[in-house]
């Protein structure tokens, strides 16, 4: 008897019901009462029947996948395998998964202006969130035009804003952990990190703002990637050359991580001597010694507007850029 049990119709001859009856119940629809859905469902359990999703998904325009890529166009990309990354794809998956949808993740190092557009087009998702801008403004500009459930992690101000963008104010957030650090009387504050990306440079700006404001001259800009190693001895060397370093505003907390590790191999002690201000609030902040100070991104409430603004893309609606609550996170590193 098992094996007669083949299609919705099968179900449906022995239940009494209508294919389309069978087919609701089995997806739970909230139409069908209880009694017939635990009917059907008992008569599909018994006979081993498994619905076809892949085939149910095409006929209903739908996958049930979010793709979310990471494009490593930059030259100062981080590593997926970042804290910041891994936590903010966590809650992602996290929040898909209430939503019964599965993630497709990639990282992508752009080759051509097409990279998107192959997953937007492939029929594998129902959506697409773009993890960081990179260097790709121009392609998700593009992009925007045609296809609207997408969504984007980044500099929400940067360009025209022709596509929906989450982030926080990196301007402000570059600002408030400059000033922390030259109302304490530093004066010769130093910014680490690069700016080839939109979120790096509104960071730097803010930097460049709170020392317009506040009279002073910034101190020197030391460029190191998101993806810097530690160990390195550039950042060491760069430390060397500018003994005047009084204080370091960190364009991430990886790099703010690494920084204290050059200081300390340098002779200088975090704070008494220079005090280190990161950026993201990572879960390994609050864990090293000393537990950093910095802007906290809810990296939470991050994914779970991100998913929100996508839904709500994926049914039609337009929907403007947001940009989510910071703070500056008060610990023993300033």
């Amino acid at each position: 008897m098992a094996g007669q049990v083949r299609t919705l119709a099968d179900i449906a001859l022995i239940a009494g019901v209508t294919p389309a009856t069978v087919s609701r119940a089995l997806a739970g629809h909230a139409k069908i009462s209880e009694k017939t859905r635990r009917r059907v469902v008992e008569i599909a359990e018994s006979h081993g029947f498994q619905v076809n999703q892949t085939a149910r998904n095409l006929r209903l325009g739908r996958t049930l996948s979010i793709g979310v890529v990471v494009p490593l166009g930059h030259e100062s990309a981080q590593r997926v395998s970042d804290p910041f990354y891994t936590a903010l794809i966590g809650h992602l998956m996290d929040g898909l998964a209430r939503r019964d949808h599965a993630m497709l993740l990639s990282a992508v190092t752009p080759h051509d202006s097409r990279w998107l557009s192959n997953l937007a087009g492939s029929g594998r998702v129902d959506g697409i969130i773009v993890l960081c801008q990179s260097d790709q403004d121009p392609v998700l500009h593009t992009m925007a035009q045609s296809y609207k459930p997408m969504v984007v992690w980044g500099e929400a101000g940067a360009g025209d804003s022709s596509y929906c963008c989450v982030g926080t104010d990196n301007r402000r957030g570059g600002r408030l952990a400059t000033q922390h650090l030259l109302s304490s009387g530093r004066r010769h504050v130093a910014y680490v990190g690069m700016t080839d990306i939109p979120e790096l440079a509104a960071r730097y700006s803010g930097y460049l703002d709170a020392h317009q404001k506040a009279r002073v001259a910034p101190g020197p800009h030391i460029s190191v990637p998101l993806a810097f190693d530690p160990g390195s001895p550039e950042l060491r060397e760069a430390l060397r050359l500018h003994p005047e370093i009084d204080a370091i505003v960190a364009a991430s907390d990886v790099i703010a991580m690494g920084t204290i590790k050059a200081l300390s191999q340098c002779g200088r002690r975090v704070p008494e001597d220079v005090p280190v201000v990161g950026y993201d609030d990572v879960s390994l902040a609050a864990h090293i010694l000393p537990a950093l100070t910095t802007i906290r991104q809810d990296l939470a409430t991050a994914a779970d507007t991100m998913i929100d603004l996508l839904f709500r893309r994926m049914r039609g609606e337009e929907t403007a850029s947001v940009r989510i609550p910071l703070e500056l996170v008060h610990r023993q590193s300033a």
